[in-house]
């Protein structure tokens, strides 16, 4: 047989190649002490439960919304309120059947803003006249006028109301 021709391993790399196992050899140790400790001790609370779906619909779970933080405000000017006492009640009517009312059930008549609502004419007639106010009826009348019959409390007198006010 004939000596082969193949040239012999280099000395560097074999001494290279022995250094490194034995390093990685005493991690590999160390990870697996490690995972042994761990496995006598049981993990506590990183133990994921198996989540029980109840439905076969799947819903995206709500997330968190953060309440609007503008840089500045998209309005230079705030909204006016354009239904201030004064301009809720127009005028007190002053009709003979109004007449009747006040004499009678202790109620005086306003025409009223068509957008007013009953208790917003009940504060009104409270700010602007200083009297309380027992309840509020409303109607529109054909001609797109909203009248308002206000019912005064029993300790105030309808007539003298009206005096004050001017309506008499």
């Amino acid at each position: 047989m004939a000596p082969s021709t193949k040239p012999a391993p280099k000395k560097q790399a074999t001494a290279a190649s022995t250094k490194k196992p034995a390093k990685d050899g005493k991690k590999a140790v160390a990870k697996a002490v490690d995972a042994k400790k761990k496995v006598v001790k049981g993990q506590k609370g990183l133990v994921h439960k198996k989540n029980v779906r109840t439905s076969v619909h799947f819903y995206r779970p709500s997330t968190l919304k953060l309440a609007r933080n503008p840089k500045f405000p998209r309005k230079s000017v705030p909204k006016r309120n354009k239904l201030d006492s004064f301009a809720i009640i127009k005028h007190p009517l002053t009709t003979e059947s109004a007449m009747k009312k006040i004499e009678d059930t202790n109620t005086l008549v306003f025409i009223v803003d068509m957008h007013a609502n009953k208790h917003q004419i009940k504060a009104s007639v409270k700010k602007l006249y200083n009297i309380d106010v027992q309840k509020v009826n409303t109607l529109i009348t054909p001609m797109h006028i909203k009248k308002a019959y206000v019912r005064l409390a029993p300790d105030y007198d309808a007539l003298d109301v009206a005096n004050k006010i001017g309506i008499i």
